[in-house]
C-alpha cells in the first residue's frame, strides 16, 4: 500500500522550514520566560510590595494566554505579635491574585518556618508589548515575614500559550 502525503495533511510546514506561532494549534506553548533568585526578602509592612521576583514576557498573539507558574522556598515568620505572610502574583495590567494569605500563622504565635509556597495564574493580557509579571509580598499581625531563608530559591516562570 502506497501512502501519499500532500501539503493538505499539513507536511508543507515542515518542509518549508518556518513552524511559526501562528501555525500551532490553541494550547501550544509558544515561549517561556524563566527568573529564580535566593535573595533573602523579608518585610514588616501591612502593604504589598515588591519582591525582586519579576519576569516579562512579549506575547506573539493578542489572543495568547498567559500561564504563569510560581515557587516561593523558604518561608518563615519571627516572633513579635502574631505575623503571617501574604504573597501575590501581580500581572502586567494591574489584576492581582493572592496565592497565600496566611502563611506561618498559627494561634500561638512565635518563629515559624513553614517551608515553600506555589502559585499559579492564568492571565489574558490582550497584548503584543512585553508584560511584566511579579510576585509581591506582605506581613499581617505584627512582626516580620520573609522567604529565601537558608540560602533557598524562588522561582516564577511564564508561558505564552496559543489562543
Amino acid at each position: 500500500m502506497t501512502t501519499t502525503i500532500t501539503g493538505a495533511t499539513g507536511v508543507n510546514q515542515i518542509t518549508d522550514d518556518a513552524i511559526t506561532a501562528a501555525k500551532l494549534p490553541a494550547g501550544s506553548v509558544l515561549q517561556v520566560q524563566y527568573m529564580t533568585s535566593n535573595t533573602a526578602v523579608s518585610s514588616t509592612s501591612a502593604s504589598f510590595s515588591d519582591t525582586g521576583i519579576t519576569v516579562n514576557i512579549t506575547p506573539s498573539s493578542t489572543s495568547s494566554k498567559v500561564m504563569i507558574l510560581t515557587t516561593i522556598g523558604g518561608c518563615g515568620k519571627a516572633a513579635a505579635g502574631n505575623p503571617y505572610l501574604r504573597l501575590q502574583i501581580v500581572t502586567g495590567g494591574g489584576a492581582t491574585h493572592r496565592f497565600e494569605g496566611e502563611g506561618g500563622y498559627n494561634a500561638s504565635g512565635g518563629v515559624q518556618s513553614f517551608g515553600a509556597c506555589a502559585g499559579q495564574y492564568l492571565d489574558s493580557p490582550n497584548s503584543t508589548s512585553a508584560v511584566n509579571y511579579k510576585i509581591q509580598m506582605s506581613t499581617a499581625g505584627g512582626g516580620t515575614s520573609s522567604f529565601n531563608n537558608s540560602s533557598t530559591y524562588s522561582s516564577i516562570t511564564v508561558m505564552e500559550i496559543a489562543g
